[in-house]
C-alpha cells in the first residue's frame, strides 16, 4: 500500500497535491519515461472504443488532456468530448495544450471526481481512464462510475500501467522503473517526491485478471485486455450491458 506523508489527509488529497506537482513538465516526462510510447498506446486504447465521428467520448481523470485530444481526433467536429479531473493544475495545462490544436471546440473540460462523476446517465458513446486507476481512491466505484455514464452496448476502456513477466526483461524493467524513473522524474520536476510515488502506487495495484474481475463486477461484458509492449502497459476493454 501506497504510504500516504502525515501532511496529507487521504490518497485522494496527496495524489492532488502531486499532480499539482508535476503538471508543468507532465507530458514531456511521460513521452521520456515511456520513450515516446505513450502516444501510441493511447492511440491503441482509443480504437479500441468504438468511437465514431460525431460520437460523444469521455477521459475520466484526463490530466493534461492527451486521451481526450485522441478521442476527438475520432469524433471529429460532429462529436463532442468531455475530459473530467479533480486537479485544476492539470486542467489548465489541458486548456493550453487543447488550445493549440483544431479540437478546441470539441472538447469539454470538467472539474469532477471519477468516483462520483458529474454526468448523467447513459450519456456516453464510450468512456477511457489512462494511467489512472491506480491513483483514484476506488477502483471499483471509478468503473461503475464509468459504466453509468455509457450508453448500453459502449465501451469502458482503461490504459494502465502493468508488470511484465517475461524472464530477463522482467528483471531490467523492474530496474528501469523502481531506480532509473524515480531519478530521472527528479531531474525533470526537481523534486523527488512524485516520481517515487510512481513506482510504489504499482506495487499493490491489482494485476490484469484482477481488473477484470472488478470490470466484470461492474457490470461490464465480454471483459478483455491486450498486453502491450511486453506487458509495460496493458488496456482493459469492457462492454455496457
Amino acid at each position: 500500500m501506497v504510504k500516504i506523508p502525515a501532511q496529507y489527509k487521504n490518497k485522494e488529497e496527496y495524489v492532488e497535491a502531486i499532480f499539482s506537482a508535476i503538471a508543468h513538465r507532465y507530458d514531456l516526462l511521460n513521452s521520456l519515461l515511456s520513450f515516446n510510447q505513450d502516444k501510441s498506446w493511447r492511440r491503441f486504447a482509443v480504437r479500441r472504443t468504438g468511437l465514431r465521428p460525431g460520437g460523444r467520448g469521455l477521459d475520466v481523470c484526463c490530466g493534461t488532456g492527451m486521451f481526450a485530444l485522441e478521442q476527438a481526433k475520432v469524433a471529429g467536429p460532429d462529436g463532442k468530448v468531455v475530459g473530467v479531473d479533480f486537479c485544476e493544475k492539470m486542467l489548465a495545462r489541458a486548456r493550453l495544450n487543447i488550445a493549440k490544436t483544431p479540437y478546441a471546440g470539441v472538447i469539454e473540460l470538467v472539474f469532477g471526481n471519477a468516483v462520483k462523476l458529474p454526468l448523467a446517465d447513459d450519456s456516453f458513446d464510450c468512456a477511457t481512464i489512462g494511467f489512472a486507476l491506480r491513483n483514484v481512491p476506488d477502483i471499483f466505484q471509478t468503473v461503475a462510475e464509468m459504466t453509468r455514464v455509457v450508453r448500453p452496448g459502449g465501451k469502458v476502456v482503461s490504459l494502465e500501467l502493468s508488470k511484465p513477466t517475461a524472464p530477463v526483461f522482467k528483471q531490467l524493467y523492474s530496474l528501469y522503473f523502481n531506480r532509473l524513473v524515480p531519478l530521472i522524474g527528479r531531474l525533470g520536476v526537481g523534486i523527488s517526491g512524485p516520481y517515487g510515488y510512481l513506482p510504489e502506487s504499482l506495487k499493490d495495484f491489482p494485476d490484469q485478471e484482477e481488473i477484470k474481475k472488478i470490470f466484470e463486477r461492474a457490470g461490464l461484458k465480454d471483459v478483455h485486455y491486450f498486453r502491450l509492449t511486453g506487458g509495460v502497459v496493458s488496456v482493459h476493454v469492457g462492454t455496457v450491458g
